[in-house]
């Protein structure tokens, strides 16, 4: 009858709990064993050779396990080392998720820059904006004053043209005087020969009578007083020149007198017209000087308005500068979070793994089956370094 004895072996330390290897030995009790004619010198020696491979098997499964512990000792200081690693980029993940950006980029130093450059353009918009409405305002002046300007011109040429056409009276109105005072010239020389002829015709008469008398007297019966006749007629024809010359002075009085009423009206007008002439000359250069001083507050206000658009420029490519800078690094920093992110999802695999390969270890440690060197060594062949 054979029967079975186990020989126990302790793990050495290293292990997180002992683990006992139980080898069954089988000998013979003095028993002939059939198979083998039973011969007791072969019981013997072949309880000798079972003894012998047994020492060897146990002598080779402390070997085993010795560079078992010492694998799994250094597996367990890696994974060690690794739990530390992973806390440390579990802490850097968690300071990158909450906010939080590393020492090297912290971005809140650049806010107060980038808050006084916004204002700084938001001043320049405004003063530009300004400006522009400057101009425009002093355009529209401009535009007014050039209005005004071509209405008081138009004005001014309505007056020199009325001017003109009352000197063409005036000067009608001076011929027409003299034309009257040469008619009346004429009027006195004719009145002065009237008056002359008159006198030599009364004469000549007179003699005719005075020759015609003598003959009447001693010829012809006595007639009609020739005297009286005569200052009849010369009363008559005195009467008539009298006549005549009070109709011809009293026309040419009404004459001179509309000419007069002319020639004052026309004198009011032109000297009204020449204040007139003279307040819009002085108007309009005091448009003129307000138009160039307005022309160059435009030209001071356009260059002023190009400084403030170059300033502008440059300040706006420098914020862009800026910006894309801002934005390189913001890049860099997204990629050195993905790929943290990644190496910590590799990791946190790789942990996993490891977990449930200890956890199997465990299992086979703690189990009720017995492990094998084999089955040790497969499942440690199985752990990632």
């Amino acid at each position: 009858m054979a029967s079975a004895r186990f020989f126990r072996s302790t793990v050495p330390h290293g292990f997180r709990e002992n683990y006992t290897v139980s080898t069954p030995i089988f000998h013979t009790m003095g028993t002939e064993i059939p198979s083998l004619g039973g011969s007791r010198f072969l019981s013997e020696d072949l309880h000798r050779s079972s003894y012998a491979s047994v020492e060897l098997a146990v002598s080779n499964e402390k070997e085993t396990m010795q560079n078992l512990n010492d694998r799994l000792g250094s597996y367990l200081e890696k994974v060690r080392i690794l739990e530390e690693a992973n806390s440390k980029l579990e802490v850097q993940i968690r300071e990158a998720q909450e906010g939080g950006s590393p020492e090297v980029r912290d971005y809140s130093r650049f806010e107060t820059t980038i808050t006084q450059l916004r204002k700084e353009i938001l001043e320049a918009t405004l003063a530009n904006a300004q400006i522009v409405l400057h101009i425009d305002n002093s355009g529209l002046a401009l535009e007014d004053f050039k209005t005004k300007f071509e209405s008081e011109l138009h004005s001014r040429e309505n007056v020199e043209s009325d001017i003109r056409d009352l000197r063409k009276i005036l000067d009608g109105t001076n011929v027409s005087r003299l034309h009257l005072e040469n008619d009346v010239e004429t009027l006195n020389e004719q009145l002065i020969t009237l008056k002359k002829s008159h006198k030599e015709e009364i004469a000549e008469m007179h003699g005719q009578i005075a020759q015609s008398g003598v003959q009447v007297e001693v010829d012809a019966p006595k007639g009609q007083n020739l005297g009286q006749i005569m200052e009849e007629m010369r009363a008559k024809y005195e009467k008539i020149a009298l006549e005549n010359q009070a109709e011809l002075k009293a026309w040419h009085e009404s004459k001179i007198e509309v000419v007069q009423v002319q020639v004052t009206e026309s004198s009011a007008a032109l000297k009204e017209a020449r204040a007139q002439s003279q307040e819009e000359r002085k108007r309009m250069q005091t448009l003129e000087i307000e138009l160039q001083t307005q022309n160059g507050l435009k030209a001071s206000l356009e260059g002023s308005l190009e400084e403030v658009q170059l300033h502008c420029n440059m300040q706006i490519q420098q914020h862009n500068t800026i910006l894309l800078q801002r934005e390189a690094e913001l890049k860099e920093l997204r990629s050195t979070i993905q790929k943290q992110m990644q190496d910590y999802s590799i990791l946190l695999s790789l942990k996993v793994e490891l977990e449930a390969e200890i956890e199997t270890y465990k299992k086979l440690l703690d189990g009720g089956e017995e492990p094998t060197s084999n089955q040790l060594r497969i499942n440690l062949m199985n752990i990632r370094y």
